[in-house]
């Protein structure tokens, strides 16, 4: 079992930076595929980015060059840098882990870009 908290959202102005935070507890937190998802109103949850157990990391093509995923397994802690913030990052960030079969979903952190 992995629960996972997370933290840092907020309201910052278009261009700004944000980070956000998973802090996870209950498993081993270095064997998991860890993934920041949003899913804004009206719209469907998405993958941000993702970064594996190996510290391997994709991203969505809209957040390319402007988000960074890292994983610090001694804190037990996954984190988005978020740069040169844009309107339509707005939306409920999820941290998600997955371990084969085991999926796990933080409660969300709300991020609102203003214009």
């Amino acid at each position: 079992q992995v629960q996972l908290v997370e933290s840092g959202g907020g309201l910052v102005q278009a261009g700004g930076s944000l980070t956000l935070s998973c802090a996870a507890s209950g498993s081993i937190f270095s064997r998991y595929t860890m993934g920041w998802y949003r899913q804004a109103p009206g719209k469907q949850r998405e993958l941000v980015a993702r970064i594996t157990s190996g510290v391997n990391s994709n991203y969505a093509e809209s957040v390319k060059g402007r988000f960074t995923i890292s994983r610090d397994n001694a804190k037990n802690t996954v984190y988005l840098q978020m740069n040169s913030l844009r309107p339509e990052d707005t939306a409920v960030y999820y941290c998600n882990a997955v371990r084969r079969l085991h999926l796990y979903w933080g409660q969300g952190t709300q991020v609102t870009v203003s214009s």
